[in-house]
């Protein structure tokens, strides 16, 4: 609505409007993945409440996650051909309806409905693949700094509102703890309406790093599944697509569904309260808005085959010697500083890879199939670790086959071929 008055005056003081989609996009991702991840918090409570098994929680909840996922390469067609102000505010406003719903449920359908299937389908939509669009839109130059701040973003707001939503529920109820998650969504919700562009040549203006003005390309008028299936098609003739996705597999299998879901139920299974296991997932999202943007910087300069491999080496690591902390809060901490670093730091040069082997048109739908992939693999660590506890009264063994995969991926994706285009330092 402001936008085309608001960018002349910001370039007129040297600032790209492409940094006010970056704030807007941050925001919005940052709320959307606080909603996402606030129920991480709440598998005691509804345990007691409403007298439900984990594995029972678990199912919605790997629900969320597989979906979260699977809309994402639809995420980006109904981007080309609704708008990005469209389909943010869609999602948010879907957000909101299931965490009403789930305020008022009383059955295990309804946790399934609201939590699995409407929070799933919703934030899916404002993921990964809307701070992609934003970031190869809008930037050429510093496009992986980019990336890695909107991921970061992301991955941040799953874990930064835990320790409040934690105490919300513990003083005054599980429900009341929805409320910081809904504040933030409408306060994003308001201003992309006001400030938010879908296109820098909407706005006569070049992407950042680029001097010619480039028109928006025309709103796609294929269907979005058709779109989607499309670049899934193109995409599995190469080996860089089957690489990138089975790696991005073993990423959500050893981060969201893994620890973001059932890392407050362990650490309550070894005598930490639940308000403490959530300063320290809290821990792991602030060191993971490092570490991810730190991770962007570096995409842009060394061969990012080479920081995958010791992203998920040392993340194997960590996950394996996670026992050995002796559960204490000081051994937790050290984990969530380590471990925190490495969260989603596979995002940034990810991306690059697939933008390299894809091209920057595709590269979004592309990539929207390799975070599809991301999200099953949360998914079944979401529920596989919900089994491994009813089944053998422990979480550790899911937290050690997910830390051997890591050493998998680590040692697979060295042997891709670099694609063209990347740097070349290691």
């Amino acid at each position: 609505m402001f936008a085309s008055r608001l960018a002349p005056i910001l370039a007129r003081h040297g600032i790209h409007y492409g940094w006010v989609m970056v704030a807007l996009t941050f925001l919005t991702m940052l709320s959307t993945a606080a909603a996402m991840g606030s129920p991480g918090v709440f598998i005691d409570p509804l345990h007691g409440e409403f007298g439900w098994a984990t594995s029972e929680i678990s199912g919605p909840l790997g629900l969320r996650f597989a979906l979260y996922g699977l809309i994402a390469p639809f995420a980006g067609a109904l981007i080309l051909r609704y708008g990005v102000r469209q389909v943010v505010t869609f999602s948010v406003l879907l957000i909101l309806a299931g965490l009403a719903f789930s305020t008022q449920m009383t059955a295990l359908w309804q946790l399934w409905a609201s939590w699995g299937i409407l929070l799933g389908l919703a934030a899916g939509m404002t993921a990964m693949v809307l701070g992609a669009t934003v970031a190869s839109r809008w930037f050429t130059a510093r496009r992986g700094l980019v990336v890695g701040m909107l991921t970061a973003a992301n991955a941040t707001g799953q874990l930064i509102m835990l320790p409040l939503a934690a105490w919300v529920a513990q003083t005054y109820g599980w429900r009341s703890a929805l409320l910081p998650a809904v504040a933030m969504l409408t306060v994003s919700l308001v201003l992309v309406l006001l400030f938010g562009a879908d296109h820098p040549g909407a706005l006569n203006m070049a992407a950042y790093g680029e001097t010619a003005v480039v028109a928006p390309p025309p709103r796609s008028a294929k269907g979005a599944v058709r779109t989607s299936l499309a670049a899934l098609a193109e995409g599995a003739r190469y080996p860089l697509f089957w690489v990138l996705a089975f790696t991005f597999f073993i990423c959500g299998l050893s981060t969201g569904g893994l620890i973001q879901t059932h890392f407050i139920p362990l650490c309550h299974d070894y005598g930490i309260p639940n308000v403490e296991a959530a300063y320290v997932l809290a821990i792991i999202g602030g060191f993971d808005f490092i570490g991810t943007i730190a991770s962007g910087w570096l995409s842009d300069r060394y061969d990012n085959r080479w920081l995958l491999f010791w992203y998920y080496g040392l993340r194997g690591l960590s996950l394996i010697l996670l026992p050995y902390s002796g559960f204490t809060f000081f051994g937790l901490m050290i984990f969530g500083v380590f471990y925190g670093l490495d969260w989603v730091a596979t995002v940034p040069p990810t991306v690059r890879l697939a933008a390299s082997g894809f091209g920057r048109e595709k590269a979004p739908l592309m990539f929207g199939w390799i975070f599809a992939s991301h999200q099953i693999g949360s998914a079944s660590a979401a529920i596989g670790a919900g089994m491994s506890r009813d089944a053998l009264a422990s979480y550790l063994p899911a937290f050690f086959v997910a830390g051997m995969a890591c050493l998998l991926a680590s040692a697979l994706v060295i042997a891709v071929r670099r694609p063209a285009n990347t740097p070349v330092r290691a």
